[in-house]
């Protein structure tokens, strides 16, 4: 994924299976957003591709423009949100969900932020070694890629579940390694490792569902 459009839209098909599976194995409304997380990259794969296409010349600049708005909504605006909620409803007692109010909350704060950025500033996008850049001005610095890193991946090396615990760790590394290698395309890149990731989730609710749904508190 991340290189063509092509490869987007089959990595998209792909994680759409996984998402589908996935959410046949929920067994409690508490289980359903972090369910549909693979969905949501798969959806997120197949607004890249389009992106690839308007800059590739096959659509038009606009249409190039107006993915990569929306690409960046949901990779930058939503998903330091969505991801530590999603961990929240899980946790099966009280305890273990207010070890995640924090990272809710600066997931909440980076979010608002982010999406003040992306309302506020123009979004600039171009192709640099097979891989998609997406420039803003304002979300382009060292303090809010650690907010957003603590969001995306806090919540998930404080649970309870095992499962998540593999996926923290899973997506941080491939993180680092992204920045390492290849940091002016990372919200590209990250987002498409982090999907692949996302068969993590799958295993866990197709291992698990002998012990589901959790007994919450």
């Amino acid at each position: 994924m991340c290189f063509s459009a092509a490869a987007n839209f089959v990595g998209g098909s792909a994680l759409g299976a996984v998402g589908v599976v996935t959410l046949t194995k929920v067994k409690h409304r508490r289980e359903l957003l972090f369910a549909s997380l693979p969905i949501l990259f798969a959806v997120h794969q197949f607004i890249e591709g389009f992106v690839w296409l308007g800059l590739d010349g096959v659509l038009s600049q606009t249409v190039a423009h107006n993915m990569g708005a929306a690409f960046m909504l949901y990779a930058q605006g939503l998903l330091p949100f969505l991801l530590p909620l999603s961990v929240l409803l899980f946790e099966p007692d009280g305890k273990s969900r207010k070890r995640m109010v924090p990272f809710l909350v600066l997931g909440g704060g980076t979010a608002l932020y982010i999406l003040w950025a992306l309302t506020a500033y123009p979004l600039e996008l171009y192709v640099k070694g097979n891989s998609i850049v997406y420039i803003n001005q304002a979300t382009n610095n060292t303090a809010v890629a650690v907010l957003y890193v603590i969001a995306t991946c806090g919540s998930l090396f404080f649970s309870k579940v095992r499962a998540m615990v593999s996926f923290g760790a899973a997506n941080l590394v491939i993180l680092l390694v992204v920045m390492a290698f290849k940091r002016y395309a990372f919200t590209s890149l990250w987002c498409a490792y982090a999907a692949i990731a996302s068969v993590i989730i799958l295993a866990y609710f197709w291992k698990s569902r002998a012990i589901r749904p959790l007994l919450y508190a």
